[in-house]
């Protein structure tokens, strides 16, 4: 009977018999271009490490630390190690188990019952067995939880990528306002030491009766105003400086400055279909590695309507005197087939069921909604690049109209053709003009950041090969998921 359910088993197995859908990747409805696809973008461009093209060092080595001492990649290269062990231990199930045993002891048995009375008794009995155990998996329940392990274990490699990829940017981005802010605050100091030194004119012309209190007190206002902004940029650029340091892994602390604004490099604009992101953007193909899982316990839950078929058996010695344990007379072994199945359960087992396909259902709408978030992002870092830069061209053309304002307000005033209230007016409107340009050129460098964000690409897979202490997993190619047919 044994051999007959090997025999069995060994068919079903390599016929590859499972219960349940196998995987097939969904229709979706992808986009054939980008509504604000950048002309004369660069396909290549989307594998680079794009933060190098900054060309500022520093930038290079912020990167470089927090890809290998941010916390949020370490505890995601641990959750990928606990995936692999989570797969190796389910995977096991589908081989033979191996064990021992071994026991000694000393026993006695009731002299009233002579049927079971040893010829000594008391008496010793010593034993070393090793033993055998295998779950037949001829429904494929076993494969069936397998697969979902090694989707689930895909997906934290997944999850650990998109880490990576949103780590790059945040610090890009940080860096890019840390100089913004950095810039701001020479500008605020600057037009400060201007105010100061028009206070001090005024002062002394008030004091020989050239002009009233009241032009005194309106440049003392403008001082004021432009000193209350120094404090506010000092706090945002300590608190990005702390924003840094947790990025890279560290206690808050001072960041070093390479490259002004003006002076870093632009990457250039990456170019690529919608459908590229299927296969680029981490967060999706975590989405499908969870719809894979998802898939796979419908089977495994399935497969418990059917017997469980296993086999175990022992072979070793058992002997009273442990000298002769392991000569042939002492030698003993036993085997045994098992087969046990529901008969009813109450609907234990059309419970789990459900709940597999719900669960599915619900891993299949996250995985196409990531993808329409996935082309929201692209089409708003793609606008956004572009709408920028037009901002920026009418900012500095506004700045650079109010510095000609604030001139001839100027030289009106000491020629006695305005009040000094002119004058007030144009420099009020020059100063936050020149802060607001400030900030609409980060923006600048920081779209381009969020474009490839949102692109994804190869440069994670390069980033990613930066982190150190991470479990390096390799994809085989059995292991994408697959494409629908």
């Amino acid at each position: 009977m044994c051999k007959r359910l090997l025999l069995l088993s060994i068919v079903f197995l390599i016929s590859g018999c499972a219960v349940g859908p196998d995987y097939k990747r969904p229709v979706i409805d992808v986009p054939q271009a980008y509504r604000y696809e950048e002309a004369g973008g660069k396909r290549e461009a989307a594998d680079s490490e794009w933060w190098k093209q900054f060309d500022d060092p520093v930038l290079d080595q912020l990167v470089a630390a927090a890809l290998s001492n941010n916390k949020s990649v370490r505890v995601a290269a641990a959750n990928v190690d606990r995936a692999a062990g989570l797969l190796m231990s389910t995977r096991s199930a589908l081989f033979p188990q191996l064990s021992y045993s071994g026991s000694s002891g000393r026993y006695q048995i009731s002299k009233n019952n002579v049927t079971m009375t040893p010829s000594t008794n008391p008496y010793n009995n010593f034993q070393a067995l090793g033993g055998a155990s295998w779950e037949i998996d001829l429904w494929g329940r076993l494969r069936r939880l397998t697969e979902a392990a090694q989707a689930n274990m895909l997906a934290s490699v997944e999850a650990r990528r998109g880490v990576v990829l949103s780590l790059t940017a945040e610090v890009a981005n940080s860096y890019i306002q840390l100089r913004a802010l950095d810039e701001q605050l020479v500008i605020a100091g600057d037009t400060l030491k201007t105010y100061a030194e028009s206070v001090r004119i005024f002062e002394l012309q008030h004091k020989y009766g050239q002009v009233s209190g009241m032009t005194v007190e309106q440049a003392r206002s403008q001082y004021e105003t432009a000193a209350a902004q120094i404090p506010q940029i000092e706090v945002q650029i300590a608190q990005t400086e702390n924003a840094i340091c947790m990025l890279l892994g560290r206690n808050p602390g001072s960041i070093p400055r390479g490259k002004k604004l003006a002076e870093l490099g632009l990457p250039p604009v990456p170019a690529g279909l919608p459908s590229d992101l299927l296969a680029r953007r981490p967060d999706i193909l975590q989405a499908e590695y969870n719809l894979i899982a998802a898939n796979a316990q419908i089977g495994a839950a399935r497969a418990l309507f059917f017997p469980s078929i296993s086999l175990t058996g022992a072979a070793g010695g058992s002997s009273e005197d442990l000298s002769n344990l392991f000569l042939g007379p002492s030698f003993t072994w036993n085997y045994v087939g098992t087969v046990t199945g529901p008969i009813f359960t109450a609907g234990n087992i059309l419970g789990q069921v459900k709940q597999a396909n719900a669960q599915q259902q619900a891993a299949l709408f996250t995985y196409e909604q990531t993808i329409q978030a996935a082309f929201a992002d692209t089409e708003n870092a793609l606008v956004t690049h572009q709408k920028v830069q037009q901002q920026l061209a009418a900012e500095q053309k506004k700045v650079a109209s109010f510095k000609e304002y604030a001139r001839l307000a100027d030289l009106q005033y000491k020629g006695g053709y305005t009040p000094y209230l002119t004058v007030l007016n144009a420099q009020q409107q020059l100063f936050p003009a020149e802060l607001s340009a400030v900030t609409t050129r980060a923006a600048t460098f920081i779209a381009i950041v969020n474009i490839y964000k949102a692109m994804g690409g190869g440069w994670v897979g390069k980033a990613d090969d930066l982190t150190k202490g991470a479990l390096p997993v390799e994809k085989t190619k059995s292991e994408e998921p697959p494409m629908q047919e």
